[in-house]
């Protein structure tokens, strides 16, 4: 029988493919933000559909190309040397036509036509929503992979692209802090975070900053000129405060933010570094290339189970399926030993 020949390190997925699966074309796309890490994502997919027999198509710049019909044929070969790329070969664009029926209709279309039978979604909440709707509209099984620098979606300890986002924040702070202390300057470095502090304040830890800002603690001005005037007095000539772009201490932002210290104490000359979108790119570290190629294969395996509207997660160093639905309107939780850490870091 054909089971004896099969290897002992073979899958569950693979053992329900020669079992004969339903899926025989996955499509893979990423969709809004892009992250480090995207690249390896769409490889491991593309070579674990190589792996099991499954033809794989790429869907170029998301939904919107999806309602164009904008696809290509994708094998092992085609994901060569992409696992150290950061951004995604596939681009990614925002769509607002499929926020319509009518623009979900033409996409259904196009998948239908060139007999796509499931879908993976790399992306954030957003990307993950439209892969739902889809669903619940015209039955098109999905997974998704979390691929968002700030680590905002229930059901995994990290997003992808998140670790190396942290690791191109303390290089900057790294940097900042040469220039901080040759002119003996306070420095406030805002980095990417709207809702959630995570990147801040790991980054903020990791680079060794005086203070750090997130959405999730309200440290409030008095509090944070307090703590600038006992570094002063405890005879540092520098200080680093990392801001979340979300942090209402700032105000409407962080110049603002500059302005007050300026004003309150006149004895710091203060500046203002944006990382922005510079915590987006660049090579993925060797976490997010592994974690990618961990989704990748997972992703896969679930839809060829019979799995579908989930989303690939790791939790305590194991892969997770969560459901969509549970992912994009559950909440993150700031880490409240690391916040104890960095109080007791500040002395």
């Amino acid at each position: 029988m054909l089971i004896h020949f099969i290897p002992k390190f073979a899958s569950f997925a693979f053992l329900i493919f020669l079992m004969g699966s339903k899926i025989k074309k996955i499509a893979v796309f990423t969709s809004g933000g892009d992250s480090p890490g995207m690249n390896a994502a769409i490889r491991s997919v593309v070579r674990t559909c190589a792996y099991v027999k499954v033809d794989c198509i790429g869907i170029y710049r998301g939904y919107e190309g999806m309602i164009e019909g904008d696809f290509v044929p994708l094998n092992a070969r085609s994901v060569n040397n992409i696992i150290n790329k950061g951004g995604t070969f596939l681009k990614s664009a925002r769509c607002s036509e499929f926020r319509t029926i009518e623009g979900r209709k033409k996409a259904y279309d196009q998948l239908k036509r060139e007999g796509v039978d499931a879908m993976v979604v790399i992306g954030g909440d957003g990307s993950l929503a439209g892969a739902e709707v889809l669903y619940n509209e015209y039955n098109i099984p999905f997974t998704g992979i979390p691929g968002t620098i700030d680590n905002d979606i229930f059901g995994t300890r990290c997003t992808l692209g998140f670790d190396t986002a942290l690791n191109t924040v303390v290089e900057a702070i790294d940097k900042i802090r040469d220039t901080a202390s040759s002119h003996h300057r306070l420095f406030f470095v805002e980095v990417m975070g709207r809702d959630v502090g995570h990147i801040a304040l790991n980054a903020g830890i990791g680079g060794g900053a005086e203070e750090i800002l997130i959405p999730e603690e309200d440290l409030g001005l008095e509090r944070l000129l307090d703590s600038l005037k006992r570094s002063k007095a405890r005879g540092k000539s520098s200080s680093i405060v990392v801001v979340a772009e979300g942090d209402r201490t700032t105000g409407k932002n962080v110049y603002e933010l500059k302005e007050y210290v300026e004003k309150n104490l006149p004895v710091y000359d203060v500046r203002v570094c944006v990382l922005g979108h510079m915590q987006r790119g660049g090579s993925p570290t060797c976490f997010d290339r592994v974690l990618a190629s961990r989704m990748g294969v997972r992703a896969v395996e679930a839809l060829l189970e019979g799995k579908t509207n989930l989303m690939v997660g790791i939790r305590d160093n194991t892969i997770i399926l969560t459901p969509v639905s549970e992912a994009i309107n559950g909440k993150t939780k700031i880490d409240r030993d690391l916040i104890r850490v960095s109080d007791i870091m500040t002395l």
